[in-house]
């Protein structure tokens, strides 16, 4: 039964194991729900500030902007590994914290001598949920550093 277009009732029989017959009723929207819809992706534009980074575990740097609504800026890049193992580069995983439970887990290596880098996120969590991302890393002046590459988040199933 249709009911103005935008909710369908289907009715539904189910025999239980004592032989009663139970009529049950599901009501839909129509609406696809959003971890069933289909990925989406982009390119993805970061500057982060790394005024508060000191190269040891646990260090962090701060996003300054983000064209992803689901990194705002004061989110947080959190390096698991001490710079210079091994010498001369950052290679590290790293937690993108997003806040509110929104987060993603990646890579990152850098060249110190050059500035020049990569970062991989392959999932995450809350907003960031099925999360992947490959972004260029490069050193632009004084404390600041940009990401620039493409992002997915893959279609997750409906729990």
């Amino acid at each position: 039964m249709k009911l103005r277009g935008l909710i369908t009732i289907v009715p539904s029989v189910a025999v239980l194991a004592a032989g009663i017959t139970m009529l049950t009723l599901s009501l839909t929207t129509g609406a696809t729900p959003v971890a069933a819809q289909s990925g989406r992706n982009g390119v993805i534009h970061v500057q982060k500030d790394c005024k508060e980074y000191d190269g040891t575990a646990g260090g962090h740097c701060t996003i300054m902007t983000s064209n992803l609504g689901q990194i705002p800026a004061t989110s947080r890049v959190y390096y698991d590994q001490v710079a210079g193992v091994p010498a001369g580069m950052l290679d590290s995983n790293v937690i993108l914290d997003a806040g509110g439970g929104s987060r993603a887990i990646g890579r990152c290596t850098i060249d110190s001598a050059t500035g020049l880098g990569l970062c991989t996120f392959s999932d995450g969590t809350g907003l960031l949920a099925g999360f992947t991302a490959r972004v260029d890393v490069s050193f632009t002046g004084g404390t600041l550093w940009a990401w620039e590459g493409t992002y997915s988040f893959k279609a997750l199933p409906v729990r």
